[in-house]
């Protein structure tokens, strides 16, 4: 997949261009219909599809509220991304220049990048450009190009949104969340050192920095994790580890199975699959040992 940081990237590019313009965190059904309707118009047409989204998050840059915790980071979402078939990826900067835009002035910057501007993708109830005044009616007054404002898709009578699945994952409704990405949820990043207690218990771990993401409750999990194209089956814990520490981090630490060698400094994606205890603390080393076993077998 070519990542492209600028407008003018975009001439480069066989037209017409289709552009798929959002967020995407998370890349959640609701955002593969837009990407799906791109790359059709591009297919049909024998132009490119791509994908548009922007860093940092726009609230953050506003500061009007912290910005939501992610569902996918900068570099989770480009996986997430090249999965679907996602070919171009546009990421822009949202500064103050791209903030002070009217959306007629950013849907011209876009007509004028592209050779030419096919299409614009969005969600039917998109809004952009400064003071938000920028709709689908607005893409289509304009004209030029196909506009494809996508409905909303929902599961079980509720619109999936990234909103949806981050109060579904915290409450820790699994089954909703798989079906409302269509994959396990899962959280991305590098493992770092820990305190070595998993080894030291006969169960070596891999801790994983995923700072920003929004996780589910703290406990133990039958999990998966993505090396580069490898799989590995394992078990997660998700917590303070209060029988080993006193610290009061929470820490995400995974076991896999079949798996030996060192994994520092590598990038990790661990899916969360069932959840099997919540975390609590044991009178001994020994009990907690003995717990971890039988949490082995359970999720075998």
């Amino acid at each position: 997949m070519e990542v492209l940081h600028d407008l003018g990237s975009l001439g480069s590019l066989p037209g017409p261009v289709y552009l798929a313009i959002g967020i995407f965190d998370g890349v959640h059904r609701g955002h593969q219909a837009l990407i799906e309707e791109a790359q059709a118009d591009a297919k049909k047409t024998g132009g490119t599809a791509v994908v548009m989204t922007f860093e940092p998050h726009p609230m953050m840059f506003f500061q009007r509220a912290e910005p939501p915790l992610r569902l996918s980071s900068p570099r989770h979402k480009e996986l997430l991304l090249e999965r679907q078939g996602v070919t171009h990826l546009a990421v822009l900067p949202f500064e103050a220049a791209r903030a002070g835009q009217t959306a007629e002035q950013f849907v011209g910057d876009l007509r004028a990048a592209c050779r030419p501007l096919g299409g614009v993708v969005v969600g039917a109830d998109w809004k952009f450009g400064k003071g938000r005044t920028g709709d689908v009616a607005l893409l289509e007054k304009i004209g030029g190009f196909e506009v494809d404002g996508i409905p909303a898709v929902t599961l079980d009578g509720e619109v999936i949104s990234s909103t949806a699945i981050r109060l579904a994952v915290a409450r820790g409704d699994l089954a909703f969340v798989e079906r409302a990405l269509g994959r396990p949820y899962s959280v991305f990043g590098k493992v770092v050192r820990g305190s070595g207690k998993g080894r030291d218990l006969g169960f070596p771990t891999a801790n994983v920095d995923a700072a920003g993401y929004q996780f589910p409750p703290e406990g133990v999990y039958a999990a998966r994790a993505r090396l580069a194209d490898k799989t590995f089956e394992g078990i997660a814990n998700l917590g303070i580890r209060p029988t080993v520490s006193l610290d009061p981090k929470r820490v995400l630490e995974i076991h896999l199975f079949e798996f030996s060698g060192d994994l520092y400094g590598m990038e990790i994606e661990v899916e969360f699959l069932r959840f099997i205890r919540p975390e609590k603390k044991f009178a001994s080393v020994d009990e907690l040992r003995a717990q971890i076993t039988r949490d082995i077998e359970a999720v075998k």
